[in-house]
Parts: C-alpha cells; structure tokens; sequence
C-alpha cells in the first residue's frame, strides 16, 4: 500500500489550530501551505507525493492510513512541529 498526502507544517500549534478553521471555512489548503507552511513541499502547494510504509514518521503514517481521501486532519504533532494534512491519494 502507498499513499499520497499534502500538508501544512508549523512551529506553534495554535496556528495550525487557525489554519485547520480557515480551511473549514472554504479556505484552500494549497494556498494556505504555499503561505504559511515551513516544509520545502511549501512551494508544491504541500504535496508531498507518494509513500509507503516506514518512509513517515509515524504519528504521520498513522494519520495517513485513517483518513479518507480527500479529507484534512486535525491538528498533528511530531518532532517536526505541528501538521495538518490532507490525504489525496491511495494505492
């Protein structure tokens, strides 16, 4: 099994709390990781392509594995900050 996600990596976690409401509220993920986002994958809108097993860090994985496509995460904390990530692909 592989997967594909984006998502939005910060330092403080009441800002991926702010962000995770303004993408509720029809706010774009792509716009707002382009934005705010520390990762590299910043430039790529988040996207971080395809994975398998192992290749995350596993609070990451977990996540990944959970959510349906299309949909966002809370609020994901590992030792490189606090996350918010979208799952765009499984296969």
């Amino acid at each position: 099994m592989e997967w594909k996600a984006s998502h939005i990596l910060v330092k403080e976690k009441a800002l991926a709390e702010q962000l995770l409401k303004r993408i509720k509220s029809g706010a774009r993920f792509e716009a707002l990781a382009k934005e705010h986002s520390t990762c590299p994958s910043k430039s790529k809108g988040g996207d971080l392509g395809w994975f398998g097993p192992g290749k995350m860090v596993k609070p990451f994985e977990e996540t990944v594995i959970k959510l349906r496509i299309g949909k966002v995460s809370g609020v994901v904390r590992t030792q490189f900050g606090y996350h918010l990530i979208k799952k765009t692909g499984e296969r």
